[in-house]
């Protein structure tokens, strides 16, 4: 599966009911470290109400949720997220989910690197994080490919539904520009 068959661009109103199947589908691979997401997205409603919320984030330039997707069938296959922005210190944070089926391909490191660019081109951020369970070796492996660097462990990062607080690894890279 080349990455050249696969785009990054925003969610459409029409993509609620595939985007809902998306999330149903992989549920369990979601509720993790996507819970909000999930909860956000569990009937046709509620999805259709999550991509109008995102697509209003984007208008203000808060969060930037995009669909990974196949350019030929538009089927989506990811999401790619740039989110906890902080314009004063112009970083940002990347989050990520594949299908199951999508796995192990690329993809994830395709739309880090296209997500990079209009980061640093089009927004003008300098620097970029993404944060990763030292467990999570799939995120690990996208954020080494395109060349962030661990910087620290982030005691009691995130908490999980129904779990004590997890340690992140924090990576970042830097726009040299």
């Amino acid at each position: 599966m080349a990455s050249s068959n696969y785009i990054i661009n925003p969610l459409n109103t029409t993509d609620a009911e595939q985007l809902n199947q998306f999330i149903i589908d992989n549920s369990e691979r979601l509720k993790r470290y996507f819970p909000i997401t999930l909860s956000n997205n569990t009937t046709l409603e509620k999805s259709i109400e999550y991509i109008a919320i995102k697509n209003k984030e984007i208008e203000e330039k808060t969060n930037f949720t995009f669909a990974i997707r196949d350019k030929n069938d538009q089927e989506i296959a990811g999401l790619m997220i740039l989110k906890k922005i902080d314009w004063d210190k112009k970083q940002g944070e990347f989050a990520y989910c594949i299908g199951s089926q999508f796995e192990g391909k690329g993809l994830t490191s395709f739309a880090v690197a296209e997500m990079t660019k209009f980061a640093f081109d089009d927004l003008g951020l300098k620097t970029l994080q993404i944060m990763a369970h030292k467990t999570n070796l799939g995120s690990i492996k996208v954020a080494l490919n395109n060349g962030f660097v661990w910087q620290r462990t982030s005691l009691n990062e995130f908490t999980p539904v129904n779990e004590s607080p997890l340690d992140m690894e924090l990576y970042e890279l830097y726009n040299e520009k």
